[in-house]
């Protein structure tokens, strides 16, 4: 019988270690932050009482941390950069009881394979330490060396052999800010660790032991000192601790949100919403709480080996959970007596709300402690005992990531007609007196007359879109003069923030802001628009570093989003009440605008009623 002969080649292949351990890199190491996440948690999870971190050239040419941890054995140091070798799984049960920072044992394994690694680890016992160095995921050398105990890390020349994928990273500005939002988060989480950041020889963080509040201070700013609300709730299945911020510390932007789970940082949309909900109709509904909580409960509840980051987590009865964290800022805000201070220079729609216009009564509390919800966790070996999803106050939490109804507009009240962009023939075609013919409704809309109606002009909008075309006027070579304040006004900022606003200062400076560094975290704000009358030169510009960050998700370029941000803050806000001339300018200077109908995130700035429409509205 003649042998069956091969007429394909066999294609499937097994790659090589170093391909396969830069893939698998690939899930763990994304940018130089995550080098710094996975080496802190291994820090934290050595025992160490001091940890510092160094950084060059943002991440991209040395990372390294250095801690007083355990150290590493001779053999150990070694291993440790084998795929999955980890010093804390055993058997498929420890997956369920974990309790430290890292455990898969993919950090060091994946960072090797991207990077040139150089390990110095001693033990208290030993009489020297160990030096390892690895490149591309091979061991290079290993010798005895004098070093101090625990263990330094220096990850140099990120993604030097596989240059693609350093071309993806961004600015230095952009990648520091990435590196020290990872480290805050890990800072936050262990208060009684030493800390201290270095980046190209400039010290950013020196942060000794202390409380939580003192770290929050440290890491977020002085300012938060008389702004925090302590949350403190424990139940037989869970403990809440931490602080949440007043309502008048909310902010534009989801910055200041930071959720842990068992001393892990995670990101939860569920969890996010429960504390949203406890602030419901105490904050604007395009604000964001600040908060900083701690959720402490049975390892066997959750999984947290479902994401490569370790940053999604899934609970075992995740209602539970939302309707302990809910209950626990309820309680919180209700027992101190939330009655912000009244600030002239606060934005007035946050002005206008009851909780800020009306102080907590007695009556209010007790409804809040007497709520079934309440009453849930405060009673011991209740947390279970949650009600039916029909009488829930856990129903419809996805509301609050679905437009609202107020950013909808009804079609059979928007006859939308755009003007053309002539001013002369928009003026002629509208027919508005400028004289009487316009009132100002609630001090947030216009209405003018038309020779067919009338419009219905949003004042904030509008003034957005006249801002917006002249600050683009002035990013194209028409810059806008700056006007010198008598007394500069001098601003500190927390870390992110100042390399943020280092990186926008050419750009300001052409729109009329003189802004200049003062130190490390400092500025000084010399000069303003010429045409703005801002009464707080330093609220102003921490709201436009406030509301660039909230446009950071858009694929817009920095420029865009800059103008955007000061449109959006110079504009007029809802509670100005405008003299009739202010008004007239602001009509005329709207319709000589290129674009007058539309604000610049593409909302109508002003709606047409025709006579026929009214007419039709009472008709029977």
């Amino acid at each position: 019988m003649r042998p069956q002969i091969k007429t394909e080649l066999d294609i499937i292949q097994q790659l090589p270690d170093n391909i396969a351990n830069q893939i698998a890199a690939g899930e763990v190491i994304q940018r130089p932050a995550s080098a710094v996440k996975e080496l802190l948690e291994n820090a934290v999870d050595a025992g160490a009482t001091e940890i510092r971190v160094i950084i060059g050239d943002a991440g991209k040419s040395l990372v390294q941390v250095i801690d007083n941890g355990s150290g590493m054995s001779e053999t150990d140091a070694r291993n440790a950069f084998e795929r999955h070798a980890t010093s804390k799984i055993r058997n498929i049960d420890d997956l369920f009881r974990i309790r430290t920072m890292g455990f898969r044992g993919e950090a060091l394994a994946s960072i090797a394979a991207v990077a040139q690694v150089q390990l110095k680890t001693k033990r208290e016992i030993d009489e020297s330490g160990t030096c390892v160095e690895i490149e591309n995921s091979a061991v290079s050398s290993q010798e005895p060396v004098a070093t101090l105990t625990g263990t330094s890390i220096a990850m140099k020349n990120l993604f030097f052999n596989v240059p693609a994928r350093r071309n993806f990273l961004k600015s230095n500005a952009a990648e520091m800010r990435h590196i020290l939002d990872e480290f805050v988060r890990v800072a936050l989480a262990f208060p009684g660790i030493f800390f201290s950041v270095t980046s190209n020889g400039e010290q950013l963080f020196n942060l000794e032991k202390g409380t939580l509040k003192q770290r929050i201070i440290q890491l977020l700013g002085d300012n938060l000192n008389a702004k925090l609300v302590s949350v403190n709730e424990r139940t037989a299945y869970l403990n809440i601790r931490g602080f949440v911020g007043k309502p008048e510390a909310a902010k534009k932007t989801r910055g200041d949100q930071y959720l842990f789970v068992n001393n892990r940082f995670i990101r939860s949309a569920y969890l996010n919403h429960a504390v949203m909900g406890a602030f419901q109709q105490m904050i604007p509904a395009d604000s964001f709480p600040l908060y900083i909580l701690f959720i402490d409960l049975d390892p066997a509840e959750l999984d947290i080996n479902v994401h490569p980051t370790k940053q999604e987590i899934k609970f075992q009865d995740e209602k539970i959970v939302y309707a302990f964290v809910q209950a626990a800022v309820k309680h919180a805000l209700a027992q101190f007596s939330i009655t912000p201070t009244l600030d002239f220079n606060l934005d007035p729609s946050i002005q206008q709300l009851d909780a800020v216009t009306k102080p907590f009564t007695e009556e209010q509390k007790r409804g809040l402690s007497d709520s079934s919800l309440f009453k849930t966790f405060t009673q011991k070996d209740q947390a279970h005992f949650i009600e039916g999803e029909d009488r829930s106050e856990l129903r419809h939490w996805k509301e609050f990531f679905e437009p609202s109804s107020a950013e909808t507009i009804d079609p059979t009240m928007t006859v939308m007609k755009q003007f053309p962009a002539d001013a002369a023939e928009a003026e002629l075609n509208l027919n508005i007196s400028w004289s009487q013919e316009f009132i100002q409704v609630h001090h947030a809309f216009i209405v003018a007359r038309t020779d067919k109606g009338f419009i219905l002009i949003n004042q904030q909008l509008a003034h957005e879109r006249i801002l917006y075309e002249r600050y683009q006027e002035a990013s194209e070579g028409k810059s806008i003069p700056s006007q010198k304040n008598l007394f500069p006004v001098t601003v500190q900022l927390a870390m992110q923030d100042a390399m943020l606003l280092s990186e926008l200062l050419g750009d300001l400076r052409e729109l009329g802001y003189d802004v200049e560094p003062f130190g490390k975290d400092a500025f000084i704000i010399q000069g303003t628009p010429a045409d703005l009358q801002q009464a707080n030169h330093k609220a102003a510009l921490e709201s436009i570093l406030e509301q660039y960050k909230h446009y950071s998700s858009l694929k817009l370029s920095r420029r865009e989003k800059l103008i955007r941000s000061l449109a959006w803050q110079d504009s007029i806000k809802p509670g100005a009440a405008l003299a009739e001339n202010e008004i007239s300018r602001l009509l005329e200077d709207l319709f000589l605008c290129k674009h007058p109908n539309v604000s610049p995130g593409g909302r109508p700035t002003y709606v047409e009623y025709d006579v026929e429409y009214l007419t039709r509205l009472f008709e029977k």
